[in-house]
C-alpha cells in the first residue's frame, strides 16, 4: 500500500473529533493513575464536554451546512441531453445508485461509471455499487467499473485518462461534493455536480439529546475539512 495514502488515513483517524475526545480521556486517566487528581479532572471534564458538543445537532449542522449547500440538487432539465457519462464516486452506495437511476431515466443512453477500491473488505465498492445498479434496473452493459482508485484524487485522474474532456455528471454525497469538484477541476475536468445524501433534515431539533447520529455527521464534515486542507497543502486543489 502507498505510504502516503496509509499516512493520510492514519492521520485522518487520529484527528477525528471522537478520537481527539478519547485521547483527552486517556490523558486524564493517566493523570488519575498517577494521583494527579487536579489534572485528571481537567482532562476528563474537557473530554466529556467535547464529546457531548460534537454529538449535539446544532454543532454538527453548523459544520456540515456550508458543505451541503455549496451545490443544489441537480435539475435534470438543465442537463445537456448529449451527456454520455454518469460517474458515481466510492462510498454511500445506495443513495448514489438511486440518484444515478434518476439521472439515467432522463439520459437512457448514458453509461454509468462506478468507482472505489476494496477498502476494508475483499469486494471493491465499485463492484458492489454496480450490483446495486443492476438490482434497481440499470442494464449491465451500461455500467463501467473502475475498482482501482483509492481516493477522490485518484478517481479524478482515472476519469481524466478515460473520458478526457467529455462532459459527465458527478454523483457523490452533498457534503463531499465541494472537495470532489475542486479535485476534478484541478485535473482540467468540468463535472456537472449531482449531490445526494443530504444530512441536514427539516426535522432536526435544536433542543435534542446528543446522540451517535449527530456525532457521525460531525465526523463526516470534519473529515471533509481535513481533506480540503490536505488537498490544498499538496496543491491538489
Amino acid at each position: 500500500m502507498n505510504i502516503t495514502f496509509l499516512f493520510k488515513k492514519v492521520l485522518s483517524v487520529l484527528l477525528m473529533p471522537l478520537s481527539l475526545g478519547l485521547i483527552l480521556a486517556v490523558i486524564g486517566l493517566v493523570f488519575l493513575y498517577k494521583n494527579s487528581y487536579k489534572k485528571a479532572k481537567i482532562f476528563l471534564t474537557i473530554s466529556f464536554m467535547w464529546i457531548t458538543i460534537i454529538s449535539y445537532v446544532p454543532f454538527s449542522n453548523m459544520l456540515i451546512k456550508p458543505l451541503e449547500t455549496t451545490y443544489k440538487k441537480l435539475e435534470l432539465k438543465n442537463v445537456p441531453k448529449d451527456t454520455k457519462y454518469i460517474l458515481l464516486l466510492g462510498g454511500d452506495m445506495e443513495n448514489r445508485a438511486w440518484e444515478a437511476l434518476r439521472i439515467y431515466n432522463y439520459l437512457p443512453n448514458a453509461k454509468i461509471i462506478t468507482s472505489g477500491y476494496e477498502g476494508r473488505g475483499n469486494i471493491p465498492e465499485a463492484i458492489k455499487t454496480a450490483k446495486i445498479l443492476e438490482e434497481i434496473g440499470i442494464p449491465k452493459y451500461h455500467i463501467i467499473i473502475h475498482d482501482k482508485p483509492k481516493d477522490t484524487k485518484e478517481e479524478a485522474i482515472k476519469t481524466k485518462n478515460i473520458l478526457g474532456k467529455q462532459s459527465f455528471i458527478l454523483v457523490t454525497s452533498s457534503y463531499h461534493m465541494p472537495r470532489a469538484v475542486a479535485l476534478f477541476k484541478k485535473e482540467g475536468l468540468n463535472p456537472i455536480p449531482a449531490p445526494t445524501d443530504l444530512k441536514i433534515k427539516d426535522r432536526d431539533k435544536v433542543i435534542s439529546i446528543p446522540n451517535g447520529n449527530y456525532l457521525k455527521r460531525t465526523e463526516q464534515a470534519w473529515h471533509e475539512y481535513i481533506g480540503l486542507l490536505w488537498s490544498k497543502l499538496r496543491g491538489q486543489i
